[in-house]
């Protein structure tokens, strides 16, 4: 079987990034997204001959996603070695406010979808003692958001639960590394109806290719933790030291305005 580079929320944003990178390399790769147009220009973009992407239409809310993935895998005799935990959205509003159902879909990506796919190839990773996981996380992961609760509540988990694995398979030749950007130049604070919020126009925005870049090669170097733009690692320095009652005062007001 040949290794493979599975990509989640490869059709935009960090996740096209992430594709452009494995294929540069010479990877076969993995292209996982419910837009499917999206992943085939992807793949013709980056990829003209073919040989490299394989192209997947599957919405990772789906409870069956992972299995899925597993499947498609196998039919074409390949194996995770990295896994790019990608995928993600969130919503911007009080949680009383919002869909029950949308909210609960932030669940499903971020959280069920992401945990799902790390259970299912991590056991065979530390069996041949070589792959790597990179989740990507958020600087909202380091603080409680209203407003955005859920979302920065699943953030959290995937910082936790980072931290946590790669402390359980550091001597098996496996890595876990998250990557725990601030606001993007992509389309994610426009389709979370966020645009505008005070925290999000606080924080300079990077430019996508470069904090792919640096995710990429932290991933690579075994890294627990990829932090970019001195900008993001202040945020998150401040999150360490300012009591959290007086945090979560901050970052209210930082989400109440327009």
């Amino acid at each position: 079987m040949q290794p493979a580079v599975v990509v989640t929320g490869a059709s935009s944003g960090l996740g096209v990034e992430f594709a452009r990178l494995a294929v540069a390399e010479g990877a076969k790769t993995v292209l996982i997204a419910r837009n499917i147009g999206d992943l085939q220009r992807l793949a013709a973009e980056i990829d003209p001959s073919g040989q490299f992407t394989v192209v997947l239409r599957i919405d990772l809310a789906a409870p069956d996603a992972s299995e899925t993935i597993a499947h498609e895998l196998k039919v074409r005799d390949l194996y995770c070695h990295t896994l790019i935990n990608n995928a993600g959205f969130g919503l911007f509003g009080d949680a009383v406010e919002l869909d029950r159902g949308h909210q609960l879909g932030i669940i499903a990506v971020n959280i069920r979808a992401a945990t799902d796919l790390m259970l299912r190839f991590l056991p065979d990773m530390v069996e041949r003692q070589a792959g790597r996981i990179l989740n990507v996380a958020s600087v909202a992961g380091f603080a409680p958001g209203p407003r955005m609760a859920v979302y920065f509540a699943s953030k959290a988990y995937l910082v936790s639960l980072s931290q946590a694995l790669m402390r359980e398979v550091r001597s098996s030749g496996v890595t876990v590394t998250c990557l725990c950007p601030g606001p993007l130049r992509t389309p994610f604070l426009t389709r979370a109806d966020a645009q505008q919020v005070r925290l999000f126009k606080l924080l300079r925005k990077l430019p996508v290719d470069e904090v792919a870049h640096e995710g990429w090669e932290a991933m690579k170097a075994g890294r627990t933790l990829c932090i970019p733009g001195i900008g993001t690692k202040a945020a998150i320095a401040v999150t360490r030291f300012v009591p959290r009652g007086l945090l979560l005062a901050m970052v209210t007001r930082l989400q109440r305005g327009r």
